[in-house]
């Protein structure tokens, strides 16, 4: 008979290794450096998580390099992934579960990101209830953060909260594992926890859990913020306060091994009167936060509001450009089976405050219809758009976007 809750010298069971498995296997993902694919796992499933539970729980496991890999940002720049092993993830997992419930209630309630019944939506609500009580904000961006994370002060700060002594070895090991580059040779990492880690995100929540939550709520308690991971916002009245506070986060971080930004962390102007020039808007979790004038029973009233962002608008229309629609082969139905999802999590995503500000980018997607209809029809412009009206009468709820922008 199994004895799934056998444990060795470290306390880690059966079940812990089989049930992190199977959270890992949900997610998905590619393999790291060692090319495991999960097909791979699954044939020798059993022997390979008893391999990974005896090494656990006999303190032998010992982390491989991760596999550093590109991804484009929104801004256009290149944010580094470090991708560990199938393995290594499933490892992560057995610690991530033990350590989580531990810290996550004592987390401040305003921290969003990477959490237990949190998301990214709940932060925006936050930020657009605080933006129109506050006239000023802090647009807050840590340089490179997940490569600047001090690894003593990051074991100190786990180590405050839990006081497993085999957790804060593991976390440890993987901190300390190497970066296996896309040249082939592999770089030592000093500092930083890689973004790809199951753990990391947890990691980086009790960071700057440590580093800014608790220090905010400490030195301005009255001053309200959201934090989802390594992007914050911060809300002051006056723009003397806006300095007095930015400048104090300035020192906190430099004193935790961390530098802001200096062109992208920003004070914000939002309705106060001075007389600098600050921007009147900032971008926040894909949405831009903006004053718009919004119509009451008493007249216009101006009101901050977050709509969807330039650089977000800009990103989904590339990411249809790539399809190449109007170079689809074959019926509209088929084409609205391949985009739909992508538009339903467009819609899920950005129309959750302002949907009728999202109407230039349906337009857009209608204007790539279009065009699918003059290739394949050869019609001209005015046909087409009837043919496409024509499809909206019969059936209004073949594309998603139709409900919002109809051709």
């Amino acid at each position: 008979m199994i004895d799934y809750y056998e444990t060795k010298s470290q306390p880690i069971s059966k079940v812990m290794v089989l049930k992190a498995y199977h959270k890992v296997k949900e997610n998905k993902g590619s393999g790291g450096i060692d090319n495991m694919t999960w097909d791979e796992l699954d044939k020798n499933l059993s022997k390979n998580l008893y391999k990974l539970w005896n090494r656990l729980t006999s303190g032998s496991y010992f982390p491989s390099a991760v596999k550093e890999v590109e991804i484009k940002k929104k801004d256009g720049g290149i944010r580094k992934l470090g991708i560990p092993t199938i393995l290594d993830r499933i490892a992560q997992q057995v610690v991530r579960a033990h350590l989580e419930p531990k810290v996550d209630p004592l987390f401040h309630e305003n921290s969003y990101g990477y959490r237990l019944k949190k998301s990214c939506h709940q932060a925006l609500t936050q930020a657009n209830h605080n933006c129109n009580y506050y006239d000023w904000a802090i647009d807050l961006d840590i340089k490179g953060f997940f490569d600047n994370i001090d690894h003593d002060l990051l074991l100190k700060a786990v180590g405050h909260y839990c006081k497993d002594k085999w957790v804060l070895m593991y976390i440890k090991r993987w901190l300390r594992a190497g970066i296996h580059q896309r040249n082939g040779m592999e770089l030592e990492r000093l500092t930083g926890t890689p973004q790809g880690g199951v753990i990391s995100p947890l990691l980086a929540n009790i960071y700057l859990h440590v580093v800014f939550d608790k220090w905010m709520q400490i030195n301005f308690p009255d001053k309200p913020f959201e934090r989802f991971a390594d992007d914050v916002v911060v809300h002051c009245k006056t723009e003397k306060q806006a300095k007095f506070v930015l400048k104090s986060i300035q020192k906190r971080m430099e004193a935790c091994k961390l530098t802001l930004h200096p062109v992208k962390t920003k004070l914000i102007n939002l309705t106060g009167i001075t007389k600098n020039v600050y921007p009147r808007m900032f971008d926040y979790l894909g949405y831009t936060f903006k004053p718009l004038w919004s119509k009451t029973k008493k007249g216009f009233h101006l009101m901050i509001a977050p709509v969807m962002s330039v650089k977000s608008r800009s990103s989904v229309l590339e990411k249809l450009r790539d399809l190449h629609i109007h170079k689809m082969r074959c019926k509209i139905e088929d084409i609205a089976e391949k985009l739909n999802p992508i538009l339903r999590g467009v819609i899920n995503y950005y129309c959750k405050f302002l949907p009728n500000e999202t109407r230039h980018l349906w337009y857009l997607v209608n204007q790539r219809l279009l065009k699918w209809v003059n290739w394949q029809k050869g019609l001209s412009k005015k046909a087409g758009v009837d043919w496409l009206r024509t499809k909206w009468k019969v059936n209004p709820n073949l594309f998603v976007h139709w409900k919002l922008v109809h051709p």
